[in-house]
């Protein structure tokens, strides 16, 4: 084992003794990462699900170069334990290592799965905030972009995995504002008829209309209730929250969203984006309220400006989405307009 997996591990077992708390009060000065470009180091790292087979490292490694960056494999990239890729202390130590090396401009993981929140107090949140770099990813992702926001103050991303599909719309949305340092406005496109006489894919639906600003936090619905009552918990207040699901059944969205509504998260939110919640329907053998009538129990009663359908989530083409970026919700119209930079 060398010296940074030991250190790994005795952080991850220190941790275990730690009473759980809540976010500080005082939230840490936003940073920013420097703006990826053409010919940059983007260090691949596999924090959740073991990766089984050769190709899909490859795939993704091509996607990468595709779009113009130089690409370095964690080291324990295509390790494993159990259904994790490699123990705790292996896929930690590729996040630190990278953060630490100034020839590695970025981080993306290669996909998600679950196992992040595992690893989060072994993080070298000091680190982070000496050397702010590119981190983006989504699912189980969603632990470690809120996380290392929160105990930091870093601009993260809920963007495409290296194993996601690069296809145009996600490829443009990335790099504006990844690489380009933007400020796009995230509207689901219209239009697309296709051979229908009205557009049947990708609507938008307002459950409650108005605008509001605040900055964004999110990402899947599982993954962060399950970080509730922890230090990486981000701040509600006065925040755009975004949520997306996939193969949940519905009273299990139901006791997720129960949680968020028990911690008093969702009483402190600016206004809520619902993004996909992907083959979430009724479990077999039970009743259950349909998604519509969930969102409209649990968001109508916030008075905040609420929309469902944005292209967040387990989709062919998807937003990137900045964590801590302020924003405007506009919620009649179904958009998101990034208000500042989320890189420099």
């Amino acid at each position: 084992m060398s010296l940074l997996s030991r250190r790994s591990a005795l952080a991850l077992t220190a941790a275990a003794s730690l009473p759980l708390s809540t976010a500080a009060s005082t939230p840490p000065a936003l940073l920013r990462a420097p703006r990826l470009k053409a010919g940059d180091t983007v260090g691949l790292i596999s924090p959740a699900h073991a990766t089984y087979e050769r190709e899909p490292v490859q795939i993704a490694t091509e996607a990468l170069q595709a779009l113009g960056f130089k690409v370095r494999h964690g080291q324990h990239v295509r390790a494993r334990h159990g259904h994790l890729a490699g123990t705790d202390a292996q896929r930690v130590e590729d996040i630190n290592r990278f953060f630490a090396d100034d020839t590695v401009h970025g981080l993306i993981a290669l996909t998600g799965g679950s196992g992040g929140t595992r690893i989060l107090p072994a993080i070298d949140y000091d680190q982070i905030r000496r050397t702010p770099k590119f981190l983006g990813g989504f699912s189980d992702l969603t632990a470690l972009v809120n996380g290392i926001h929160q105990q930091t103050g870093l601009i993260t991303f809920h963007s495409p995995t290296a194993l996601s599909q690069w296809n145009a719309f996600s490829v443009d949305h990335f790099k504006a504002l990844v690489m380009q340092g933007s400020l796009p406005l995230l509207k689901n496109p219209t239009g697309e008829l296709g051979d229908h006489l009205v557009q049947t894919g990708d609507r938008i639906q307002t459950l409650r209309p108005g605008k509001a600003r605040g900055r964004l936090i999110g990402g899947n619905l599982a993954v962060l209730t399950a970080m509730a009552g922890s230090a990486y918990w981000p701040r509600f207040h006065g925040a755009i929250l975004f949520l997306e699901e996939i193969n949940e059944y519905i009273y299990r969205v139901d006791r997720m969203l129960s949680t968020l509504r028990l911690t008093g998260a969702l009483n402190q939110v600016a206004g809520v984006v619902i993004g996909q919640f992907t083959k979430c329907e009724p479990g077999e053998g039970f009743g259950a309220l349909t998604l519509d009538e969930l969102f409209d129990e649990y968001f109508l009663p916030l008075n905040v400006p609420v929309y469902r359908g944005a292209m967040i989530g387990h989709i062919r083409r998807k937003f990137t989405v900045p964590v801590g970026a302020l924003a405007e919700i506009d919620a009649a119209a179904g958009t998101l307009q990034l208000l500042e930079p989320s890189v420099v």
